[in-house]
């Protein structure tokens, strides 16, 4: 049986600087090394904040430290990622007097510790102390220069050493910043082709998408909602192969073909007729799978036909589940000549939940698809009591996908 690990001792030992934050950076522990580097106790450094403790050096007009390092640390509490920082020069405070500073400089990285709920729980903050390097390398160049060196050749090199230094800090904070707009661009982007007017009619209709972890927020996969007067509804959720703003420019195509389609014939079945035509013009199209479910309020008839996805399913108030799988064609694209598409027909009643998704949510590389279509439906029968939002966000709980997932998730659930 192996020896459990002291974990507190370790960290006390362990040779390289280390200090542990808050999420408010406010210094909630401290090793050996660190109080050692920096001449510290750690009653002078736990419970303060880590501008507090080490601000930047009043005399030095290039003084970057304390903005350098928060918004490294601001990163890490934002994308819940590691953050390695260029060298930076970083000057302390010299205990028992007060206003001096000593220069130092650092290599500094930051890392998030999550806690349960997946939020930075604490961030640890690890640095080497390169300062003896530096200081070392002035003191003996002046004195001990070799033949025909000159004493500007040194100042130039040291000068070019923290100017690169502090350029790289730059040109990263640059492409962060770049990427940051690029997200915010694909996001609204994304939101516009997502938006679904007819939801707004709706009161017992929920819908979610979350895009696969380190996407751009942008992905193939897309949900709908369309009213056909005077008492039909149609919904839908689609997945087009691939991630990103082609899969999702794609997407917008599909959609709003769709869209169109369900309004003019009505019928499921000839709706992904038609869009399977359209997507043999699109490039990227081909593979798509998508299932169209249109509700007859009048009739209580769910009308449906699948081109290749994952069944729908139907939740009675008992707990007990029907998949709507009798009308399975392949993909769009998947046939080299048109043939037309199944439907079928599934009586509902009053109470009744409608439940349409994408494979994102039930499929993992480790397991048969199977269970996560049995995991999928005991949790919408155990807590199918609830209303379609609270439902919608424990479904994402439940199979592990609330923050995200490996792939692309869309959900539409219906209260009927």
């Amino acid at each position: 049986m192996a020896s459990r690990v002291d974990h507190t001792a370790l960290f006390a030992a362990t040779p390289s600087p280390y200090l542990v934050l808050g999420p408010d950076l406010v210094i909630v522990d401290v090793n050996r090394a660190y109080l050692a580097a920096t001449r510290r106790t750690r009653e002078d450094l736990v419970g303060r904040h880590i501008f507090t403790a080490f601000p930047d050096n009043p005399a030095d007009p290039d003084a970057d430290g304390v903005r350098n390092l928060g918004a490294s640390l601001h990163r890490v509490l934002a994308t819940a990622r590691p953050d390695t920082m260029a060298l930076q020069k970083y000057d302390i405070p010299v205990m028992g007097r007060p206003g001096a500073f000593e220069e130092r400089w650092w290599s500094p990285v930051n890392t998030p510790v999550l806690g349960p709920d997946g939020q930075v729980a604490y961030i640890i903050h690890r640095v080497e102390d390169v300062t003896a390097f530096v200081k070392e390398y002035r003191a003996a160049r002046p004195h001990g220069l070799q033949a025909g060196e000159r004493p500007e050749e040194t100042q130039a090199l040291e000068a070019e050493l923290y100017a690169r230094a502090r350029e790289l800090q730059r040109l990263n904070e640059e492409l962060r910043q770049a990427h940051t707009r690029e997200r915010e661009v694909a996001f609204i982007l994304q939101e516009a082709m997502l938006r679904v007017p007819d939801l707004a009619h709706h009161r017992d209709i929920a819908v979610r998408y979350l895009p696969a972890t380190g996407s751009l927020n942008v992905c193939g996969d897309w949900y709908d909602v369309v009213d056909i007067p005077p008492d039909r509804f149609a919904v839908a959720v689609g997945d087009v192969i691939g991630h990103g703003l082609e899969a999702a420019a794609v997407m917008g195509m599909l959609r709003s073909a769709l869209s169109a389609a369900v309004r003019a014939l009505e019928r499921p079945a000839q709706a992904l007729e038609v869009l399977g035509l359209y997507a043999r013009s699109v490039e990227g199209a081909l593979g798509t799978t998508v299932v169209k479910a249109v509700v007859d309020l009048r009739s209580r008839l769910i009308t449906y036909s699948s081109a290749g996805h994952p069944p729908p399913m139907l939740i009675h108030p008992d707990g007990s589940c029907e998949l709507l799988d009798q009308a399975t064609d392949p993909p769009l694209g998947a046939r080299p000549h048109h043939v037309p598409r199944p439907q079928a027909s599934l009586a509902y009643r009053p109470g009744d939940t409608l439940v349409l998704y994408t494979d994102g949510l039930i499929e993992r590389r480790d397991q048969d698809i199977d269970v996560g279509l049995n995991q999928l439906a005991h949790v919408l029968g155990e807590f199918n009591h609830l209303g379609t939002e609270q439902l919608a966000d424990t479904v994402l709980a439940r199979l592990g996908v609330a923050s995200g997932g490996l792939d692309d998730v869309a959900l539409i659930v219906v209260r009927l």
